[in-house]
């Protein structure tokens, strides 16, 4: 069950297991943990390392409150939250790390206060740089259509049982987060795809600056999430580790790659602090 924490004018939900050093996740645009659950590609926080798993409801999604200005969903408002809620958990430092927005509130979060993070884990970076106009203006048309018809078509859709054959990880996504939008809250949801497209990741010249420890995970058939943004982040930041998955077979061995990578983070600073 979520509890709540106070994080700059809204109560978050969020969950956590375990002890020792920190990770915390953050969920794609539109989303929820109930979403990811619901989707169950990412349960790496139920096994492995021994670490104080954290996940949150962003603000407006889920379980979390909601505010109605698009500025306090941008990328960075998004980072302020997540360095708030990390010093309301009691962390001077922690590994950060999400999928999509969560991931781009991660960089954001580190390029903001590096000293803060210990760790980055980035998983499915979102369009960036000289892609992201065109996935703004699919935002920006998205706002528009929700802020005229509500969330009606969702719900619509909701009632129908989607085709179930194609279990890439595309189609579980798109197949989960039709069932999440049924029950949001359309003005919320409608706020939060502004606050997506007045967004883009740090300047390629400030995220090479980033120097700590950084896991890179990617699917490929994804054109909200290309590949080409997590070869780049990859390329340019001087401490990144990439790995590219083809289905869920390979998906579905990343936990494994994660503890691994855990495992070696930890043991650096470790290291470094003797």
């Amino acid at each position: 069950m979520a509890r709540r924490e106070r994080v700059r004018g809204v109560n978050l939900a969020v969950r956590e297991w375990g002890h020792g050093p920190a990770l915390i996740w953050g969920h794609g645009l539109l989303t929820s943990m109930a979403q990811e659950d619901d989707v169950g590609l990412f349960d790496w926080w139920t096994c492995g390392s021994a670490m104080r798993w954290v996940r949150y409801d962003a603000r407006g999604h889920g379980e979390s409150d909601a505010t109605y200005e698009p500025g306090d969903y941008g990328w960075p408002a998004l980072a302020r939250d997540l360095l708030d809620l990390t010093t309301a958990l009691g962390e001077e430092r922690a590994v950060l790390g999400g999928v999509s927005m969560g991931c781009a509130t991660s960089l954001h979060a580190a390029h903001a206060a590096p000293e803060r993070v210990r760790g980055l884990l980035l998983v499915a970076p979102p369009t960036a740089w000289e892609k992201r106009p065109r996935q703004s203006l699919i935002y920006r048309v998205g706002a528009g259509l929700v802020n005229y018809v509500g969330l009606g078509p969702f719900r619509w859709l909701s009632g129908f049982s989607l085709p179930a054959g194609d279990e890439s990880v595309v189609s579980r996504v798109q197949r989960a987060l039709v069932r999440h939008l049924a029950l949001a809250d359309g003005r919320a949801v409608a706020t939060a795809l502004t606050g997506a497209s007045q967004s883009d990741l740090p300047d390629p010249d400030q995220i090479a600056l980033l120097d700590m420890p950084t896991l890179i995970l990617a699917w490929r058939g994804d054109p909200i999430h290309p590949i080409s943004t997590a070869e780049r982040l990859a390329s340019i930041m001087p401490n990144a580790e990439l790995t590219v998955a083809s289905g869920l077979a390979d998906i579905r061995a990343w936990p494994a790659r994660l503890h691994e990578w855990l495992e070696r983070v930890h043991g650096d600073r470790s290291e470094q602090r003797l």
